[in-house]
């Protein structure tokens, strides 16, 4: 009788997948045009400034004003889209390329439930996520239990990506961190809206993969509690594009070329030591613990290829009450098998906030 580690067949599916998508010439790599230049290092700045001096206090979310259209509605149910200007402030904004300036967002809600009787949960994409679909299938059974679901269309990504950007592959290492910060600012102002326009009862946050990371970020700075639920994701983009399978689709040799250009020649290991540094920025370990850290629940895969088991545990320990729930199989498998387990930690994640209370 031949016994097969389930374990390591996932792990494998990963590095085929990866190499698939990653070693191959179909696409270009990650940071083909390297650095970014000026961009980066006003980026660098800019997120360095994420940071509350006061812990406790972070910056409030500017308010947005989504203009809605209706793309079909039943009995029970209706799906809208939304278009919003960015709120990023100027300077963010002009260094943003200009396909990014206008967020596109998708909200499917039960009907004839009031809003402070309901939850919704902001969904922000994961690597490659170019459209509403996937996260939409996630949320829609949520609808049976009074949880609506909207969707944000990452800067970078679908009718946002760049016209020179070929798929997922940002073509600067200062657009992975203009991409962050853009999504950051929507997703609170998003949940902002949710709160105090819409009236929702409560809100929570959720990502897969890049998504997480950028959910953790949200959930961490948003001024009141919401919950915060980070799916198969790094505590950096360190791990991701140093560590992980990524590492192998990054354009080294261009990002080399690039520093030699304006500094002294640099070996490739010293410039794998620049990304780390730069990636640092993305660390979530560093970011304030959320307001309601019970109310965050990371779910991760036992052999996932991309993330490695120590890089879940470093933000479960940063972020003490948190919970980090374990699916078998691996990145690529788990994205594709495990919805059902996504979902329950959403449940349970409001379940664990109070209710607000409505105004008098």
């Amino acid at each position: 009788m031949v016994t097969v580690n389930i374990g390591a067949l996932h792990y494998v599916l990963d590095h085929i997948y990866g190499a698939l998508m990653h070693r191959t010439k179909l696409s270009p790599p990650f940071f083909s045009r390297g650095w970014g230049g000026t961009k980066l290092d006003l980026l660098e700045r800019m997120i360095k400034q994420l940071f509350p001096e006061v812990e406790g206090e972070n910056w409030p979310p500017i308010l947005v004003k989504p203009i809605w259209k209706t793309v079909w509605e039943t009995k029970t149910a209706r799906l809208r889209e939304g278009v919003f200007r960015t709120p990023c402030d100027e300077q963010l904004l002009s260094a943003l390329p200009p396909e990014c300036h206008n967020a596109r967002v998708a909200f499917l809600e039960p009907k004839f439930v009031p809003p402070q009787k309901m939850a919704c949960v902001v969904h922000l994409a994961g690597t490659g996520d170019h459209t509403f679909e996937r996260r939409l299938r996630l949320g829609g059974p949520l609808l049976k239990k009074n949880i609506a679901t909207m969707v944000l269309e990452s800067p970078f990504y679908g009718q946002r990506r760049p016209m020179l950007q070929c798929g997922a592959k940002l073509l600067c290492v200062s657009d992975l961190l203009l991409l962050g910060r853009a999504t950051i600012e929507e997703a609170r102002s998003l949940l902002y809206w949710l709160d105090s326009e819409a009236g929702f009862g409560k809100m929570g946050i959720c990502g897969l993969s890049m998504g997480g990371v950028h959910a953790a970020m949200v959930g961490s700075l948003h001024p009141t509690p919401v919950a915060t639920l980070p799916f198969l994701s790094p505590h950096s983009a360190v791990v991701a594009f140093c560590e992980g399978i990524l590492k192998h689709g990054t354009a080294w040799e261009a990002l080399r070329e690039d520093l030699a250009s304006h500094k002294a020649a640099m070996t490739l290991e010293e410039v794998r030591e620049r990304m780390r540094n730069v990636l640092s920025l993305t660390d979530v370990t560093r970011f304030p613990i959320p307001k309601n850290p019970d109310a965050v629940i990371f779910v991760a895969a036992t052999d996932d290829g991309y993330i490695p088991k120590h890089s879940v545990l470093e933000l479960q320990k940063a972020w003490t009450g948190s919970e980090v729930r374990w699916v078998t199989g691996g990145h690529v498998s788990s994205f594709l098998l495990h919805n059902g387990e996504f979902r329950k930690a959403i449940v349970d994640g409001l379940n664990r906030l109070e209710w607000k209370e409505s105004p008098s």
